[in-house]
């Protein structure tokens, strides 16, 4: 946007995160949804069919 308009940003402006900080956000999401998954996944697997329909 800046340069469409001719302006010239500071690279500490546009530098914010480094390429192993990029790279652990972007796997860190998919892991914690993941663990957050497991977790109702494994009660349900253990509980019997219809007390895991009626908790819906």
């Amino acid at each position: 946007m800046a340069a469409s308009g001719g302006l010239r940003l500071p690279e500490t402006l546009l530098d914010v995160y480094g390429p192993v900080l990029l790279t652990a956000l972007a796997l860190g999401g998919p892991v914690t949804a993941l663990l957050g998954a497991l977790l109702p996944a494994g009660w349900a697997a253990r509980t019997r069919t219809a007390t895991a329909l009626r908790t819906e």
